[in-house]
């Protein structure tokens, strides 16, 4: 897989019926390895790993609902109550990010109102504060650790 503009981290492979699979550590189980998935599956780690954040309060593909329709965000994270308080959306390396993703994650957002937004192809990372105070928001020069999110 491609390299990606974050740290290398080791994971478990396996490939089925002539298609590649990766180890999901939070969902315990073999993934489907695209593109995506490989992006999502390094940045769980940095978050892991480099902002320590914690493996039990993170939800991977969480139900959110938009104008009533089930979606998925591709990555939540929760303070230790339960609330979510990050929400994050990959795409694979290839594509650009855009106007279009940001609508994307802005959308899951109306439902989660959480205050981080983190949009990422693997090479390019954004990262958002939200403040519903003043309805203002600023991109981070960096992704905070979990401890300054809480």
């Amino acid at each position: 897989m491609q390299k990606l503009n974050l740290p290398e981290y080791s994971f478990k492979f396996k490939t089925r019926e002539d298609k590649d699979y990766i180890f999901d550590s939070l969902r315990r189980k073999y993934v489907r390895l695209t593109p995506e998935e490989w992006v999502r599956q390094n940045f769980v780690q940095f978050l892991v790993t480099e902002k320590k954040y914690s493996v039990s309060l993170i939800a991977v593909e969480a139900g959110v609902k938009v104008n009533n329709n089930p979606q998925r965000a591709d990555l939540v994270v929760f303070d230790r109550a339960g609330n979510p308080i990050l929400v994050a959306e990959f795409k694979a390396p290839e594509i650009k990010i855009s106007q279009q993703t940001f609508d994307q994650i802005v959308r899951y957002n109306m439902q989660l109102k959480v205050p981080l937004l983190i949009v990422s192809n693997g090479l390019q990372h954004y990262c958002c504060r939200i403040n519903y105070n003043d309805n203002s928001y600023a991109f981070l020069p960096e992704i905070p650790e979990f401890s300054a999110v809480i």
